[in-house]
């Protein structure tokens, strides 16, 4: 499973260096992912089924400047009974790289406050039987 999808800088997300700061880049991240849940998982979500982020990191590669083109791609790494790993690739979609990242998520049943095995419906586009 991959998802591509384009990210739009603000004059906001910058430092004073003129570069996207550091902590916006989860941002990015954190809007990417949401659109993906968004587009493939409403009705779980609608059913009190909780994606939560327990792990973060990132490796900053090049700095990003306001005119910037940025992608951020998501794919899934590793797959368990109630969690999977997210990665992703900030990109300009010409071969500027300017951060790698992973999330661990959790699949969380917001009613019986506690983690779920992932449903089935949402593994199947996990194991690419989905095209995203």
């Amino acid at each position: 499973m991959k998802l591509s999808t384009e990210i739009e800088i603000r004059f906001s997300d910058l430092d004073a260096y003129g570069h996207v700061n550091n902590a916006i880049f989860f941002t990015y991240l954190e809007t990417a992912r949401v659109k993906l849940f968004r587009e493939r998982f409403s009705a779980l979500m609608q059913e009190g089924l909780l994606f939560l982020v327990v792990e973060a990191s990132c490796r900053y590669r090049k700095p990003i400047e306001l005119d910037d083109r940025v992608l951020i791609d998501i794919s899934t790494e590793e797959i368990g009974r109630s969690s999977f790993t997210f990665t992703y690739l900030v990109h300009d979609g010409r071969g500027k790289e300017f951060a790698d990242a992973r999330t661990v998520m959790v699949c969380f049943d917001q009613g019986r406050s506690k983690a779920v095995a992932i449903p089935d419906d949402f593994r199947a586009v996990f194991d690419g039987q989905v095209e995203c």
